[in-house]
C-alpha cells in the first residue's frame, strides 16, 4: 500500500446520482474513505448497490456527481485509478472451460500482479490446491467463487470493490474472507462491499444504507 496510509480521504464520492431505465435509484450520495476503512453497503435488492459499485469502478457513468481519488476526478486519471483497485462483481467471471490455474494465469496477464505471489500458492490458500487442474465448470459454485477471490491475493491494489464476496461460501470460506479483509485493512487498504451478511473486522466498518424497494 502507498498513499492509503495517510489520513487524507483517498476516495471521495460527491453528490452522486444514479438513474437506471428512467428510474432514480439514488441522488445526493456523498461519502469518503481513508486507509484502513471498510464501507458496507446495505439495502434491499434493486436499491442500487451494484449500480453504485459499477459507477465507482468506472464501468457505468453517474447521472450526476463526481468521484475523486486523492483529490482528483477519477475520470481524469482512469489508468492510475484502475491500477489501484480490484473489482469482483456478483458474477465470478470464471471461465468454465479453463482450470483454476489457467483462470489465474489469464488474470495475471490482464491485471497488475504482486511480484511476490505464486499462482499455485494462491490457489492453495483459497482451498483449491487439489483442484487447480480440473475444469472450473466441474467445480461447485463455492469453489468457483474461491477462484475469483484468489485475485485478491494476486492483485496489488489499494481499493477493493466487492459485490457479495461471501456468496456460495461455506462457514470456513466466509471466515477466510473476513480474515483477508482484516489483513488488507490493517495494511492501509480500503474496501467497499455489498453483503447481506455481517462483516467482522478489527478495523473501522462504516455502513451506508441505500433506499429503494426489492
Amino acid at each position: 500500500m502507498t498513499e492509503a496510509h495517510t489520513h487524507t480521504p483517498a476516495l471521495h464520492v460527491d453528490n452522486l446520482e444514479c438513474i437506471r431505465s428512467d428510474r432514480l435509484l439514488f441522488s445526493g450520495l456523498s461519502f469518503h474513505l481513508t486507509g484502513g476503512e471498510l464501507l458496507h453497503l446495505e439495502g434491499a435488492n434493486g436499491c442500487g448497490k451494484t449500480s453504485l459499485l459499477r459507477i465507482l469502478c468506472g464501468l457505468s457513468p453517474p447521472a450526476a456527481g463526481e468521484i475523486l481519488w486523492f483529490g482528483k476526478p477519477t475520470r481524469k486519471q482512469r489508468d492510475r485509478f484502475h491500477q489501484e483497485l480490484v473489482y469482483l462483481g456478483h458474477h465470478t467471471g470464471v471461465k468454465g472451460e479453463l482450470t483454476p490455474l489457467e483462470n489465474l494465469t489469464l488474470a495475471s496477464r490482464l491485471y497488475r500482479i504482486r511480484p511476490d505471489i505464486d499462482l499455485e500458492d494462491a490457489l492453495t490458500q483459497v482451498g483449491l490446491g487439489k483442484h487447480m487442474d480440473a475444469p472450473s465448470r466441474t467445480l461447485s459454485a463455492g469453489q468457483r467463487q474461491r477462484i475469483a477471490l484468489a485475485r485478491l491475493l494476486l492483485q496489488k491494489a489499494t481499493l477493493w470493490i466487492l459485490d457479495e464476496p461471501f456468496t456460495s461460501l461455506d462457514v470456513h470460506g466466509v471466515d477466510w474472507v473476513q480474515t483477508l479483509l482484516d489483513a488488507h485493512l490493517q495494511q492501509g487498504g480500503m474496501v467497499v462491499l455489498t453483503s447481506h451478511q455481517p462483516v467482522r473486522t478489527r478495523c473501522p466498518v462504516r455502513k451506508l444504507r441505500l433506499g429503494g424497494k426489492s
